[in-house]
């Protein structure tokens, strides 16, 4: 039998009858390493609960989880993510986070975004970026993931993104690599011309803040990052604030694009993909 059970609502049914089977599509990432200012790289992926907690969530809540990466292959958990800190310190909910990333056909029948593309992006009633650092490195210049956010765009259906996951937005540019080399040249005019006509401009938005980023670059990458979320969201034309205090839970909901802050807007950011979906939210 399975440890992932059928969820059962208060009444004691199964949520068997009661699921939709309508498809999220999550976009992973297959970065490994980011670079840092001065030379060198830092070791990155993405992050266990910003992935598992969204994709158990809407598994209970009745809908299917489709996962495709770059090369298809399946993303590389960021080691500072694997811990059961970032579940409230409960045991329980980390290991079965680990199993479920370890065996759930969901986390293991990774797609190419070409061929999700390919296939029809139809069939899909959302879409979903988790974060850890990783979509700052190919996401958030990768052309088919850019394709298939304005595809979202188009038909107003749920775009969520978490923690460092709402930098693949720049992805929807025409030119998304030149915006990124911008940035990392530190030619502001530069990005901004490559920013021109971008879809989410005027959004309001929430995005790893950047005193956050001070926090994991002095203890988690041992260097500075060449730019930091919020500037790459804003010379693109976003509207990013973040929570008062950091690390703190934080979603920014705007037409179609939910964006949550951290890793601790994981349980809220899943909640607000749910409702905009029109779901039930049930706790995973």
């Amino acid at each position: 039998m399975s440890q992932f059970p059928l969820v059962r609502s208060d009444c004691g049914e199964t949520m068997e009858a009661q699921m939709t089977h309508a498809k999220v599509l999550f976009l992973g990432s297959n970065a490994t390493q980011i670079e840092l200012r001065g030379g060198g790289s830092a070791r990155i992926g993405q992050y266990l609960n910003e992935t598992v907690v969204p994709a158990m969530a809407l598994i209970a809540a009745g809908y299917d989880v489709v996962l495709a990466t770059p090369d298809g292959t399946k993303p590389h958990i960021d080691e500072a993510s694997d811990t059961a800190q970032h579940f409230g310190g409960d045991q329980t909910a980390y290991k079965r986070a680990r199993d479920f990333f370890a065996e759930h056909p969901a986390m293991n029948e990774v797609r190419t975004l070409a061929s999700v593309i390919e296939q029809g992006l139809d069939e899909f009633a959302g879409v979903f970026v988790p974060g850890g650092h990783a979509p700052a490195v190919d996401l958030m210049q990768d052309r088919e993931a850019g394709a298939i956010l304005r595809h979202f765009h188009a038909a107003a259906k749920p775009t969520g993104l978490l923690c460092h996951g709402p930098v693949a937005v720049v992805a929807a540019l025409a030119d998304p690599a030149e915006y990124r080399a911008a940035l990392i040249d530190g030619d502001d005019a530069k990005a901004a011309h490559f920013a021109q006509g971008w879809i989410y401009a005027g959004y309001r938005m929430t995005v790893f803040s950047a005193s956050e980023e001070k926090i994991a670059e002095e203890h988690l990458l041992k260097g500075e990052l060449y730019f930091d979320m919020p500037k790459a969201l804003r010379l693109a034309g976003g509207e990013v604030s973040a929570a008062p205090q950091d690390f703190a839970a934080n979603v920014i909901v705007d037409r179609e694009l939910i964006t949550g802050q951290n890793p601790a807007s994981d349980h809220a950011v899943a909640k607000a993909m749910i409702e905009a979906l029109g779901g039930t939210h049930t706790a995973a």
